[in-house]
């Protein structure tokens, strides 16, 4: 794959990293970078090689959000054209929310407006604890409503009240305590704390993370108890047949490790 506003590249244990690369604009987000992180998740998602993703940015900046060129077009054209530029974000973020692989979010800097959605939409997320987020919209008159729906399922309603109209500024900490960021480190610690968790997945057997993935989003969406539990119940037993699970039983007993176990290697 060729993109000019994001890079990808996986390594040989199948470690997928996409790198947000404008960052000249603070790798705010436009029309192009918007297709090319929609075409990339529809490819990591496809890739039977790649068994994590690391979302990550170049330049001093995560993502300042919208850029300001794409948004005056947008400000230029008719409803019907505003809907339809929306619907590409929203597409966008869906794809990377659903991806079937672990998807680690590796943060600096700043990240505002639609950065604080691509944050919303990793399983896990490192973020240097210097960095610094906003949800500015409303102070141009506007709202965060195509990233919303992530940012409000991932932050709660309560702690999305007090970012969610005001515009101020607030830190890692905040995000730590509403569950958002996992880790928070110095600059310095970021690489190696992402491995830690790339680590943890490596141990994990790759289908039973995509299906396990799957069950986090559908309980979430479904509160239903005994729908829950019929649907897990019968998930648990499409695990059961798999080829994958009956190696991890029998390694597990024989004591030997599985052939997609994955240690400490670079």
């Amino acid at each position: 794959m060729s993109f000019e506003t994001i890079r990808v590249a996986t390594d040989a244990r199948g470690i997928a990293v996409v790198t947000l690369n404008r960052p000249d604009k603070h790798n705010a987000m436009n029309a192009q970078m918007i297709a090319e992180l929609s075409e990339a998740a529809r490819y990591l998602a496809a890739d039977t090689v790649v068994r994590a993703v690391v979302l990550r940015a170049n330049g001093p900046t995560f993502c300042a959000g919208g850029d300001l060129g794409w948004m005056r077009a947008q400000a230029e054209k008719d409803r019907a054209g505003k809907v339809k530029e929306a619907g590409a974000l929203a597409t966008m973020l869906g794809l990377w929310n659903v991806l079937p692989k672990p998807l680690i979010g590796r943060v600096h800097g700043a990240a505002y407006g639609g950065g604080l959605g691509l944050i919303a939409v990793c399983d896990v997320v490192v973020a240097e604890d210097k960095t610094r987020f906003a949800l500015t919209e409303t102070r141009l008159g506007l709202i965060p409503a195509t990233i919303g729906p992530f940012v409000v399922r991932r932050l709660g309603e309560a702690f999305a009240r007090q970012v969610f109209f005001t515009g101020k500024p607030f830190d890692t900490a905040f995000l730590m305590r509403a569950g958002m960021v996992a880790c928070s480190c110095s600059a310095e610690e970021l690489d190696a704390a992402v491995e830690d968790e790339i680590q943890a997945i490596l141990s994990c057997a790759p289908g039973a993370v995509a299906r396990a993935k799957n069950l986090s989003r559908w309980l979430m969406a479904n509160d239903d108890p005994a729908s829950a539990a019929d649907y897990s119940a019968n998930a648990l037993a499409d695990c059961w047949e798999t080829e994958e699970t009956q190696e991890g039983i029998s390694a597990f007993f024989a004591k030997e490790t599985p052939s997609w176990r994955q240690s400490n290697q670079g």
